[in-house]
C-alpha cells in the first residue's frame, strides 16, 4: 500500500494561494484555446469551405486525442515532476494553438487540433493530483477555485474570441491566445520554485508505478468505474454544448457570432461558476461527518441540471433559453466541484493522476462522439432536438453514482480517505 507521509520540517501554509492563483491562469488558457474554436465554427467553415459534418469530426478528433494521451500523462504525472509536466503542456498546446492560424484547410486543422488535445491531456491529471497532495482536508475547496478557471476560460473565449474573428479574421484569435499561452509558461518556469510550490512528489513513499497502473487502480475499484462511467456522460453532453451552442444560437436566433459566442457560454457558465464554488465549500464541510456526501453533491448535480438541458434547446424564445442554460450550469457546478475529490477516496495517492488519467481517457473517448453525431443529425433533425437529448445522458450519469453511493463506496474507501 502507497503511504503519504508528511516531514516533519515540512511548512505548509494554511492555503497556497500563490500556486491555485498560476494553475488557474494555466487551466483558463487551456479551455480557452479550446473553445476558442467553437465559437468560430461559423467563419472557418466558410472561410475554409468545410462542411457541418467536417467541422464536428475536427472537434471529435481533438477530445479523441486527449482521451487516447491521458493515459501516458496520467503515468507521466506520477512518474515526473508534476512542475515540469504542467509547464511542458501549456508550452506545447500554446504553440500549436498559434500555428493553428495559419491553417488552410481540413488536413491542417485535423492535425493541428489534434496536437492541441494531445499536449492539453498532460495537464489535467497532473494538476489534479497536485492539489489533492498538496491541500488535504481543503481539497474540495480548491479543486472548486481551479475549476472556476474552466468557466472563465470558456466565457472569455467566447466573448474574445468572436470579437478578434469578426474584427480582424479567425485567424488572429489564434494568434493572440496561442501568444499569451506561451508567455505564461515562461512564467511558470520563473515562478514554480520550492518557496510557493512544496516539492509533493518527494512527499510519497511510492512503489514503482508503470503505465499500466491507472487502468489497474480504476478496474480494481467499481465505484471508481462507475464514477468515470458517469463522469463520460457529463463529458458527453459537455463537449455536444460547448461545440454547437454558439451554432445554435446564431442560426435560430439569427444572433450576431460575437453575441452567440458570449451568450452561449456566459449564462452557463456564470451560474456554473456560482455552483461549483457552493459545492466545494460545501462538501468539504459535510465530508467530516459523512464522507459520501461528494457523490451524493455530484448525483444531484446531473440528476438536477437534466430538464434544464432539455429546456435550453427544446424552448422557443431567448429567455427560457438562456434560463436552461444558466440552471444546467448551476447544477453542473455541483457536479464538478468533485470530480477528483470523489475519485481520490478510492485511489491511492502514488497513482492519483495515472488513475485521473484513465478515467479521463474512458470519458473523452466516448464524449468524443457528441460534436460528430450532433453535426450528422443536424441537416435532419436539427440542433434543437439534439441538444434537447442530451437531457437523457445526464439522468443515466446520476443513475451509476447512486449506484456507487448504495453498492460500492463503503467498502471500497482509500485508508488515508477515512484519515482526513
Amino acid at each position: 500500500m502507497i503511504r503519504y507521509n508528511a516531514p516533519r520540517n515540512l511548512k505548509l501554509k494554511s492555503f497556497n494561494w500563490e500556486l491555485i492563483i498560476l494553475l488557474w491562469l494555466v487551466f483558463f488558457f487551456n479551455q480557452a484555446d479550446r473553445q476558442v474554436f467553437n465559437v468560430i465554427l461559423p467563419q472557418i467553415k466558410i472561410s475554409l469551405q468545410l462542411t457541418d459534418a467536417e467541422l464536428g469530426m475536427i472537434a471529435s478528433v481533438f477530445i479523441w486525442a486527449i482521451g487516447l494521451c491521458v493515459p501516458l500523462s496520467g503515468y507521466i504525472g506520477d512518474v515526473f515532476s508534476k512542475k515540469k509536466v504542467i509547464i511542458f503542456s501549456l508550452l506545447l498546446w500554446s504553440v500549436a494553438t498559434f500555428f493553428t492560424g495559419f491553417s488552410a484547410g481540413l488536413i491542417h486543422l485535423v492535425i493541428l487540433r489534434g496536437i492541441v488535445g494531445s499536449s492539453e491531456s498532460f495537464y489535467a491529471p497532473a494538476a489534479n493530483a497536485l492539489i489533492g497532495d498538496t491541500y488535504k482536508d481543503k481539497t474540495g475547496f480548491a479543486m472548486a477555485i481551479h475549476q472556476t478557471a474552466l468557466y472563465a476560460g470558456i466565457i472569455m473565449s467566447g466573448l474574445i474570441g468572436a470579437l478578434i474573428a469578426e474584427r480582424f479574421g479567425w485567424s488572429v484569435a489564434f494568434y493572440i491566445f496561442g501568444g499569451i499561452g506561451i508567455v505564461l509558461s515562461i512564467v511558470l518556469v520563473v515562478r514554480f520554485k520550492k518557496d510557493i510550490l512544496p516539492d509533493t512528489d518527494s512527499l510519497v513513499i511510492k512503489k514503482k508505478v508503470t503505465v499500466f497502473d491507472g487502468l489497474k487502480g480504476l478496474f480494481q475499484k467499481k465505484t471508481a468505474v462507475l464514477l468515470t462511467m458517469a463522469f463520460a456522460c457529463m463529458i458527453f453532453v459537455n463537449v455536444g454544448y460547448l461545440t454547437w451552442a454558439p451554432t445554435f444560437l446564431h442560426e435560430k436566433y439569427k444572433l450576431s457570432l460575437a453575441n452567440a459566442g458570449f451568450s452561449s457560454m456566459f449564462y452557463h457558465h456564470v451560474f456554473a461558476f456560482l455552483g461549483v464554488l457552493a459545492g466545494g465549500r460545501f462538501s468539504d464541510y459535510l465530508a467530516k461527518t459523512n464522507i459520501g456526501s461528494r457523490l451524493k453533491l455530484q448525483a444531484f448535480g446531473l440528476l438536477l441540471g437534466s430538464p434544464f438541458i432539455y429546456l435550453l434547446g427544446s424552448a422557443n424564445e431567448l429567455i427560457w433559453v438562456y434560463t436552461g442554460m444558466g440552471l444546467f450550469g448551476f447544477f453542473r457546478g455541483i457536479y464538478d466541484s468533485n470530480i477528483y475529490a470523489s475519485l481520490f477516496l478510492v485511489t491511492a495517492p502514488g497513482v492519483r493522476a495515472s488513475v485521473s488519467g484513465a478515467m479521463i481517457m474512458f470519458a473523452f473517448l466516448i464524449g468524443a462522439f457528441a460534436p460528430w453525431i450532433l453535426g450528422t443529425i443536424k441537416p435532419t433533425l436539427g440542433l434543437s432536438s439534439g441538444l434537447s437529448a442530451l437531457s437523457v445522458v445526464y439522468l443515466l450519469g446520476s443513475i451509476f453514482i447512486f449506484i456507487a453511493l448504495r453498492f460500492t463506496l463503503a467498502k471500497e474507501i482509500h485508508v488515508d480517505a477515512e484519515a482526513k
